[in-house]
C-alpha cells in the first residue's frame, strides 16, 4: 500500500481544481491544453522514501494531457532499476519519452515527457556540458483539431554562477526559434524572473507562470525556478497557473497550467 498525495494536496483540489472541471480539450479559448512540469527527484520525497507510486498518485490527481519530467532514472541502482518514464506513462495511461542526461549507476539519467495526444516525433537536443551533460528533450504531440505542437523539456545547469546554465539555454532558445509552429518550453530552469536565462524564453513567448510564487524546495518553497513559455505569444492564452501545495513526494512542488491555443 502506498501513500496518496499529501491533505494539503487534497485540499487544494478541493479548492481549485473544481474551477478547472470539464476543460479536457484543446484548440479552443474554452478547451485548454492541461500541462504540467514536474522535477520528480527520481521519486525520491521529502521523507527520502523512494516511491515512484506516490509521484504517479500526485500527477494523476493533475489529469495533464502533458507532463515534463526532470530527474528521471532509467534503470539506475538507485530507483531499482526501474524505467521510470515508462513505468508512469504505464500508471498514467500517457506515451512516454526519455531523454538521457548521462550515464549513471549501471543505467541513465536525464529528463521526460508524458502525453496523453500521439507522440509523432522525439528529439533530444544536445546541449553545453555544465556542471552534468544535458539535453532538451523536444516531442512533438499531435492535437485533436491536427495542430501539432513542439513540448520542450527543460533542465538546466543548477549552480549560482550562471554561465553553464545561460549558454544551455542560449542553444535551447536558438533552437525553438528554428520550430516556426507552436512551441511549449517548460522545466526546471533553475533561475528566477528578471534573470538573463528566463528573458531568453520570455522575447516573444507567453509566460505561463506567476513570477511570484515559489516552487523550490517543496516543503517551504522560497524561489520560482519552475517555468512554462508558450510562443508565439499571439497564438496563445493562459487560462490558469497554479503551484501545488504537494511537500512531500518531491523536493520540488509541481506546477500546472492551463494553455488555450494554440489558435490560428
Amino acid at each position: 500500500m502506498h501513500p496518496s498525495p499529501s491533505k494539503l494536496v487534497r485540499t487544494w483540489m478541493t479548492a481549485s481544481l473544481s474551477l478547472l472541471a470539464g476543460c479536457v480539450g484543446i484548440g479552443s479559448r474554452t478547451e485548454p491544453l492541461r500541462v504540467v512540469t514536474y522535477n520528480i527527484r527520481h521519486g525520491e520525497g521529502m521523507d527520502r522514501v523512494l516511491d515512484l507510486d506516490r509521484t504517479a498518485a500526485v500527477l494523476r490527481e493533475l489529469r495533464p494531457d502533458v507532463v515534463a519530467l526532470q530527474e528521471v532514472d532509467c534503470g539506475a541502482r538507485r530507483s531499482g532499476g526501474v524505467d521510470q518514464a515508462a513505468q508512469l506513462g504505464e500508471q498514467l495511461g500517457m506515451q512516454h519519452a526519455f531523454g538521457s542526461f548521462m550515464d549513471y549507476q549501471g543505467g541513465q539519467y536525464g529528463c521526460a515527457i508524458l502525453s496523453r495526444l500521439p507522440i509523432l516525433q522525439v528529439e533530444p537536443l544536445r546541449l553545453p556540458d555544465g556542471n552534468e551533460p544535458r539535453v532538451a528533450l523536444r516531442v512533438d504531440v499531435e492535437t485533436p483539431n491536427g495542430e501539432v505542437v513542439a513540448f520542450v523539456c527543460v533542465h538546466f545547469d543548477w549552480v549560482d554562477d550562471d554561465r553553464f546554465r545561460f549558454a544551455q539555454a542560449s542553444v535551447t532558445a536558438d533552437h525553438l526559434a528554428s520550430i516556426g509552429g507552436p512551441v511549449v518550453v517548460l522545466g526546471d530552469f533553475n533561475d528566477q524572473p528578471g534573470s538573463r536565462t528566463l528573458a531568453l524564453f520570455e522575447a516573444g513567448a507567453r509566460a505561463a507562470w506567476s513570477e511570484t510564487t515559489p516552487t523550490f524546495p517543496s516543503s517551504g518553497p522560497e524561489i520560482a525556478i519552475d517555468h512554462v513559455f508558450a510562443s508565439p505569444a499571439a497564438r496563445w492564452t493562459v487560462g490558469r497557473a497554479v503551484v501545488v501545495e504537494e511537500p512531500l513526494a518531491s523536493d520540488h512542488r509541481p506546477v500546472l497550467v492551463l494553455l488555450h491555443g494554440p489558435m490560428r
